[in-house]
């Protein structure tokens, strides 16, 4: 459980590395995974705003 925590760690620092040097001009392959990892990181905040609507309802137990 650990080790799979580790890589997705490891996934999401590489893939802001990536970001990072994508805009200041990296290799081809470096601009491929940052685009992923933006195209990822929208759809996850995407999700979870659209996931969070409508559930603002205050819950008396009434």
């Amino acid at each position: 459980m650990i080790f799979l925590l580790l890589g997705f760690l490891a996934l999401a620092v590489g893939g802001c590395v990536c970001v990072v040097w994508a805009e200041r001009g990296g290799p081809r392959w470096v601009r491929v995974v940052a685009f992923i990892t933006r195209t990822a990181g929208e759809l996850l905040s995407s999700g979870q705003k659209s996931r969070g609507r409508g559930s603002n309802t205050a819950d008396d137990g009434d």
